[in-house]
């Protein structure tokens, strides 16, 4: 016997020790529970759905509808053993390689391994019970029961499946497999939904007022009254009656009357055809059509007026563009980063890949503000949230 076990020996055997009850692994798990034993590395569940499948994939082979030797097995009926055995396979394999290899394949899209096994079962026992109620009904419709001792076996075996699978976290001793596991973030597609919020309704904009230039509203009691014109003293103020004033009256005079502009011109002659009562209708027509014309050009004129108002309200009421927002920019160059603690650098979904400590320099490949773009030593790259407090280098 020699002196060769060392301190050295002492501390690899302590490693190699089980932890203690409630304390906290390397790789994040507690130690509260018991220590599960198993079969090498696989526990005691794992074990089990691994033999459940062997007797339904060497069952597979055999035929499903028929004799044996003559009938077709579910890999010659088209794509049925896709989800029938197939599937099922799948996540046996990968149950058996998340074992022996923890940072391969840890999940399927947004599954984990134990997810899709129960999937992958859960529907593969749906199938078979299918097949075996097809042959039911072919029995009952005097043809024969069409499926063989197989489908019996195949059924019975994806639901040990999905009982090792589905119900395992709550039956002893399998749930064993499932207590003191590594808490990691939920993948995006897993996490609760997002709350929608409503789409804002844009206000409809509001015509105008139209705005009157110059208006002011009648006197109480002038819309009651009738304007009275007095010919004579408008006949009195024109050439016309200067002339016809410097002579006689006579019967035969014709009347006057007004032209459109409102000009006082002589009656036509009685050779025209023209009568004394006609021109006085003549100008009693001119005179009504006077005042309706400058009544029309006035309203054209407030009309244009008000249109020009609204358009210069319009162009004040729109807000100037506000200046878009600069974008951060984003530091490539590489610089070495020391962290007080112990901190957690994490994949693109949260998993923890590696750590980095207060003892050692991390490389930092690249700086986006808020994260840290590390690189182990052996080539890993992962991110680093919590750059509070990093000393750079």
């Amino acid at each position: 016997m020699t002196d060769d076990y060392t301190d050295e020996n002492r501390r690899e055997d302590a490693a190699d020790a089980p932890a203690p009850f409630g304390t906290t692994t390397a790789d994040g798990g507690v130690t509260d529970a018991e220590p599960q034993y198993g079969v090498g590395p696989f526990s005691i569940r794992e074990v089990s759905l691994a033999g459940v499948w062997l007797i339904a994939f060497v069952a597979s082979f055999f035929p499903v509808r028929g004799e044996i030797g003559n009938g077709v097995t579910v890999w010659g009926s088209g794509i049925d053993w896709v989800l029938t055995i197939g599937v099922p396979t799948v996540a046996v394999f990968l149950i058996v390689l998340r074992r022996l290899s923890p940072q391969g394949i840890r999940r399927v899209g947004s599954l984990g391994i134990d997810q899709f096994a129960s999937v992958a079962f859960s529907v593969a026992a749906v199938l078979w019970l299918a097949i075996i109620w097809n042959s039911f009904i072919a029995l009952f419709g005097h043809v024969g029961f069409l499926g063989t001792w197989v489908v019996w076996v195949e059924f019975i075996m994806m639901l040990a499946g999905v009982f090792l699978t589905v119900l395992a976290p709550f039956i002893p001793p399998f749930s064993q497999d499932f207590v003191g596991r590594t808490e990691v973030p939920a993948h995006r597609a897993a996490r609760p939904v997002r709350p929608v919020t409503p789409r804002p309704v844009a206000p409809k904009p509001q015509p105008a007022a139209p705005v009157y230039a110059d208006y002011a509203p009648p006197a109480a009691g002038a819309a009651d009254e009738t304007a009275v014109i007095d010919v004579a003293d408008t006949v009195a103020a024109t050439p016309y009656a200067a002339q016809t004033a410097s002579r006689p009256a006579r019967d035969d005079d014709p009347a006057p009357y007004w032209d459109a502009d409102g000009d006082v011109v002589g009656a036509a002659s009685t050779d025209a055809g023209g009568t004394a009562r006609e021109t006085a209708a003549a100008a009693d027509a001119a005179v009504e059509q006077q005042p309706e014309a400058s009544a029309a050009a006035a309203d054209d004129t407030a009309i244009e007026a008000a249109a020009a108002a609204a358009r210069q309200e319009e162009s004040a009421a729109e807000p100037a563009a506000e200046p878009a927002a600069e974008p951060v920019a984003v530091q490539h160059q590489a610089f070495w980063a020391l962290v007080p603690e112990e901190r957690d650098i994490v994949d693109e979904i949260g998993i923890p890949v590696f750590r980095i400590g207060p003892t050692a320099w991390a490389l930092v490949i690249e700086d986006r503000g808020d994260t840290f773009v590390v690189r182990h030593e052996d080539g890993r790259i992962g991110y680093l949230h919590d750059v509070s407090g990093v000393t750079r280098g």
